[in-house]
């Protein structure tokens, strides 16, 4: 599959099927840099979505205690962890929390995203400006809308591989 800029998009293999992200640097810089770093160094293949709500979101990313792959696994803690990185600077910016939207989970302190994101359902107007949006669903969201609900998911689904387009030989 071509895409207009493979650099810039993400390709996730789930349980459920393809799901591609388009990232948006020129609003998160930071956040892309991020995450294209841990797609390329492998961290988030095998990670569980461990927060699942229905008509609002489907969180993953926990590289920490929600790798399924990891000796670190731990169901119980997967939500809390994050990187070995540090935290980022938050990058609010003006894209709105619609439906296929991708964006960054943080604690209270708007400084605390790491490795977590979220995929919305719907639209989650109340959540613009103050979480990072980075990407955009722009193919597979029939799948996001499969995996299965839960806080937390029993069995839960998971991100089986996560590459950049880029790194994909055709």
């Amino acid at each position: 599959m071509a895409y207009s800029d493979p650099e810039n998009t993400l390709v996730i293999e789930t349980t459920k099927g393809k799901v591609v992200i388009a990232m948006k640097p020129e609003v998160a810089p930071g956040h892309v840099e991020h995450i294209k770093k841990l797609a390329r160094e492998g961290a988030y293949d095998g990670v569980v979505f461990h927060r699942v709500i229905d008509g609002f979101m489907a969180q993953t990313g926990d590289v920490k205690f929600g790798n399924s792959n990891s000796p670190d696994f731990n169901p119980s803690r997967t939500g809390t962890g994050g990187s070995s990185y540090p935290n980022l600077k938050q990058e609010f910016n003006e894209t709105p929390h619609k439906r296929g939207t991708a964006s960054m989970a943080r604690a209270q302190d708007p400084n605390s995203a790491n490795s977590q994101f979220f995929i919305c359902f719907a639209d989650a107007p109340f959540l613009n400006r103050q979480y990072t949006v980075w990407g955009e669903v722009i193919e597979g969201m029939d799948n996001v809308d499969q995996i299965k609900r839960g806080e937390p998911v029993i069995n839960p689904d998971k991100m089986v591989s996560v590459k950049v387009a880029a790194d994909i030989a055709e």
